[in-house]
């Protein structure tokens, strides 16, 4: 009998985003004189805002006071935050959750692994291809994705988001016990709309499925009639968890603060799944620091508003111009509307990864192989707008040139 997991042994290679440092380490060793523009892994630049850096400023002085120091953070997060979250991310869109249902954490991509700790081993989960590498990741340490046979897991239940569908899945033709989704959604940039997230509620309601919604990209929503969380669609509470994100709203990618949402009316086999991740956190994590909760709270401010719609407007913008210079070339590209990531499709017989070292070698721009994201993102890049404008336009035009 082993004493290891072994199912680390199954993993293919690198996690995707360590593979691309790889490759961007060996050819800035071979190039030293390189400038590279980043439009890979999807960190943003520009700083924490004034009203976030004041906020923080004052909870360190108070850290440093005895009579206002805090020590851990009670379970769940500080009630200040997950008041403020409940009021403006989901009252003010009519969706009813209350803030002891929110649980504040250090990142949407640790919470969509851990999530897998209150589930069954033998739960059939269910992936979008292309996806976010974590989701088939963490459930392939779990056990629950089987065997690696070439470019697939053999117990995972794919749901293919091609052209053809819009980038939005089909149902699946078998039943599912946990699904993930992400809209807006990464790698594609693609939107879901309420009457085609209405069809999964419905969907994971008939059948006693959980959807994992994973929302970190909503605050870059600009069409009417996509929903910012899933908790919009009626009847969500009784079959979905939600995961939110302050880094690529409000710049806290190396701030890490997060939250997610697990509704009371949520159960499976007679237990509380709310209870089961209340319990889970309360073994396994101590909580965000006051100072970060402080500087997250103060997003919500009239002023850290503001401040925070003028950087995704900043972003928004860097995508509208990458958008508009591929297209204008002739290349076939969507998102960027409502989400910070270009997802572009690449001449015909060029695969991802070649794409990539040709566009690191000729163009100086690291970029995302779709491949990475699974079998249906072969034939794809995704591009990031989280960079400097100036930086931006250069980058699409070279690769532009190079992809014409």
């Amino acid at each position: 009998m082993s004493v290891i997991n072994t199912n680390f042994a199954k993993l293919p290679g690198n996690y995707l985003f360590a593979e691309i440092a790889a490759r961007k380490a060996r050819y800035l060793a071979d190039n030293p004189g390189a400038r590279l523009i980043n439009m890979g892994i999807g960190d943003v630049t520009r700083p924490l805002s004034p009203a976030v850096i004041a906020a923080m400023h004052a909870a360190v002085d108070e850290m440093s006071k005895a009579e206002t120091f805090k020590g851990y953070s009670p379970d769940g997060g500080y009630p200040f935050l997950r008041e403020l979250i409940s009021e403006h991310d989901f009252k003010s869109r009519g969706a009813d959750i209350a803030p002891d249902e929110i649980f504040i954490s250090d990142g949407a991509k640790s919470d969509c692994a851990n999530i897998s700790d209150i589930f069954s081993p033998d739960c059939v989960v269910a992936v979008c291809d292309p996806v976010y590498p974590v989701y088939v990741d963490s459930n392939a340490m779990a056990g629950r994705a089987g065997s690696y046979t070439g470019d697939k897991w053999d117990k995972l239940v794919y749901l293919p988001c091609t052209s053809g569908n819009g980038f939005v899945p089909e149902l699946p033709s078998v039943k599912a016990d946990m699904i993930y989704l992400c809209y807006p959604n990464n790698p594609t940039g693609a939107a879901i709309t309420f009457g085609e997230l209405k069809k999964w509620v419905d969907y994971a309601r008939a059948n006693d499925s959980v959807i994992l919604y994973d929302a970190a990209y909503e605050a870059f929503i600009s069409t009417p009639g996509v929903p910012h969380s899933i908790f919009e669609i009626p009847g969500a509470e009784y079959c979905a968890i939600e995961f939110r994100s302050f880094s690529k709203t409000a710049g806290f990618t190396g701030t890490r603060c997060a939250y997610t949402v697990v509704p009371k009316k949520l159960e499976r086999d007679g237990m509380s799944l709310h209870a089961m991740w209340s319990r889970r956190q309360a073994t396994k994590f101590n909580g965000v620091p006051y100072v970060v909760q402080r500087g997250a709270a103060a997003v919500y401010s009239p002023q850290g508003r503001k401040e925070t719609e003028e950087t995704i407007a900043y972003y928004k913008n860097n995508a509208k111009n990458i958008r508009e210079i591929l297209q204008a070339s002739g290349i076939k590209c969507i998102g960027g509307t409502d989400s910070p990531y270009i997802w572009v499709t690449l001449p015909s017989g060029l695969d991802s990864w070649t794409a990539f070292d040709r566009i690191l070698a000729e163009a100086n721009v690291a970029t995302t192989p779709g491949a990475g994201f699974g079998s249906c993102g072969e034939g794809f890049l995704r591009l990031t707008a989280f960079g400097e404008p100036d930086d931006t336009i250069i980058a699409a035009e070279r690769i532009a040139r190079l992809l014409k």
